[in-house]
């Protein structure tokens, strides 16, 4: 309890001085120039007790009597604000899952508003399911395009799911393909390397504005479109650059790039008006299919049909035979699908068995 002689500073306000008066819980303090302010004894500070600043000395700045280090430090206090420094925000530790050290990593597009496709926007996500952190890139490229767009590049943490960013439906006409890259790694402990991985994958942009496309996923709480980018540390459809076949590769490359353009292979029988017959095996379209996934080979040889449809369809009556052969049926089944749909109203029958075998098509074209 402060009393008569202390010499106090203020709590509320710079200044202090010595306590003349204490009437109650006020007490009178003296200040420098000489003037006597009435203060709550509660919103005082003992600076030094009465009594210990007798004796020879320095008149100090509060009308006391003190030694010049002790007056130093009295001014010095009764300007002194501390600061209160703000609490650093520690990383909460990671609480590994027992499946987590095999990565699955899902690109995710939720609309915003299911019920409008053809005006909502489309939030991306992308969900790391395992117990890595995963230092990415997502990128993206349009058909026509030479290169790849950077849309995204950081870290996601481990078991979460990080909001990437929100498309309209222009941006939606530019993921014709998309391809994401990681490196995985933990902190503050030891595991199992994992190799760096590069995903490249086609996107179809009108999923995007068809209802029936978007689909649960047990990692969203509305349908979304979500492609699979890793399961179970398997990569899907990986972008693959072996160094030591670059120099063949490039080799190959001029050469394609000196010689004529392949062209389906069709053959005319003897006769002027005989069928065109084209031979859909793969070998028979491309010098190799290194790189191609069947899903690939499959497409090329449907774009290669279409041609042959597109370039003849004006003509009514030519006879068109396609040899997809038996195999286990896919190509045919393909086929039929795009003369039930794209191509529909043409006469469709197996071609002669004798001159073509057992695996071929015979579509002459009507007049529509």
């Amino acid at each position: 309890m402060a009393k008569i002689g202390d010499i106090v500073r203020f709590l509320s306000s710079t200044g202090g001085g010595t306590i003349v008066k204490i009437d109650g819980q006020i007490a009178h303090v003296e200040e420098e120039d000489g003037f006597v302010t009435p203060v709550l004894l509660k919103e005082l500070v003992v600076v030094t007790p009465a009594g210990e600043s007798a004796g020879s000395g320095t008149r100090d700045a509060f009308g006391g009597t003190m030694q010049a280090a002790q007056r130093r430090e009295a001014e010095r206090q009764s300007k002194f604000v501390p600061t209160v420094m703000p609490e650093v925000e520690r990383p909460q530790p990671v609480v590994e899952t027992p499946t987590g050290d095999r990565i699955n990593l899902v690109l995710a597009y939720q609309p915003v508003e299911i019920k409008h496709l053809t005006t909502t926007t489309y939030e991306t996500y992308l969900v790391n399911d395992s117990n890595y952190y995963l230092y990415f890139t997502y990128l993206s490229r349009a058909d026509g395009d030479e290169g790849w767009t950077t849309r995204f590049a950081g870290v996601i943490e481990p078991n979460i799911q990080l909001f990437i960013e929100e498309l309209d439906r222009d941006q939606i006409g530019l993921l014709d393909r998309i391809a994401v890259q990681y490196i995985a790694f933990k902190r503050d402990k030891q595991f199992t390397l994992k190799a760096p991985v590069a995903i490249e994958r086609p996107l179809d942009v009108t999923k995007f504005f068809k209802l029936h496309c978007f689909h649960d996923n047990p990692y969203f709480d509305t349908p979304v479109i979500a492609v699979d980018i890793v399961k179970n540390d398997i990569p899907q459809r990986q972008m693959t650059v072996d160094s030591s076949t670059l120099e063949d590769a490039i080799r190959r490359k001029k050469h394609e790039d000196t010689r004529p353009l392949r062209r389906p292979v069709t053959r005319r029988d003897i006769k002027p008006d005989g069928p065109l017959v084209t031979d859909l095996h793969i070998g028979q379209l491309l010098d190799t299919t290194r790189g191609m996934s069947n899903a690939d080979i499959l497409n090329y040889q449907i774009d290669t049909f279409r041609k042959v449809m597109d370039d003849n369809i004006r003509f009514p009556g030519k006879k068109l035979i396609f040899i997809h052969g038996k195999g286990e049926g896919t190509l045919r089944q393909a086929l039929m699908k795009e003369l039930s749909h794209r191509y529909k109203g043409h006469d469709v029958q197996d071609a002669s068995f004798r001159e073509y075998g057992y695996g071929a098509t015979q579509v002459t074209i009507r007049r529509h």
